[in-house]
């Protein structure tokens, strides 16, 4: 039986290893790629075509939610697990919005984080048991109506959503031109397009929004530049 491959995506390095060292003592699981950024993990999936990628939500320079949706672009047979210190429903909706097959909340025990890999990878969903019940309990363990900031987001291009998360994190526009390959106008096209359609009018709102969107994390530290 071929080993079930696996895509690593975390930004903190000692997390990394751990659940690589984890993951490897499972017969059946094969870690073939490490991913410290959302736009990493999307071009790695490119690259090697992981069965199954586990995702964290707060990733730098393209989000959890924002590279869920890429990757599945780019691979539509690929498995997103979600794993995660956030237990909020709005994150939760968000991921399952964009494709989403797994959720699982940090603590997890190792021997759980294998079995759900192996539970997605047959086609199957899998959340943590205090997440499971709570949908069950809303309905919404096949989806459902999300909340007010994920509708506003949706109608968002992908480029304005990466544009958005620099935005929040504080980034200056010749820093966000540079690093997506555009023009300084652009970015400025850009933002006041995220204005218009989120009826948002200056930063701080883009920011306060994209918090409660699950955009960045709320504990962010921003650049001031």
């Amino acid at each position: 039986m071929k080993p079930i491959t696996v895509l690593l995506a975390e930004d903190h390095t000692m997390v990394r290893e751990g659940l690589r060292v984890l993951l490897e003592s499972e017969g059946d699981i094969r870690v073939i790629g490490e991913a410290s950024t959302g736009r990493q993990a999307v071009a790695l999936v490119e690259k090697l075509h992981p069965a199954v990628v586990i995702l964290d939500i707060a990733m730098p320079v393209l989000n959890g939610l924002e590279a869920t949706r890429q990757i599945l672009k780019a691979d539509p047979t690929a498995r997103v697990l979600i794993l995660s210190a956030h237990a909020d429903d709005a994150y939760i909706e968000q991921v399952l919005a964009r494709g989403a097959a797994g959720y699982l909340l940090k603590h997890t025990s190792a021997r759980v984080l294998a079995h759900a890999i192996r539970e997605i990878h047959k086609g199957l969903t899998f959340f943590s048991p205090p997440i499971a019940r709570r949908m069950h309990a809303r309905g919404t363990a096949q989806g459902g109506q999300a909340r007010a900031p994920l509708q506003k987001r949706n109608c968002l291009s992908p480029r304005e959503a990466e544009v958005l998360q620099r935005v929040a994190e504080g980034q200056a526009n010749k820093v966000i031109a540079a690093e997506l390959g555009i023009s300084v106008k652009t970015v400025e096209k850009h933002r006041q397009s995220l204005m218009e359609k989120l009826g948002i009018h200056d930063t701080a709102g883009l920011t306060r929004h994209a918090i409660a969107a699950g955009v960045i994390e709320s504990n962010v530290q921003l650049t001031i530049l």
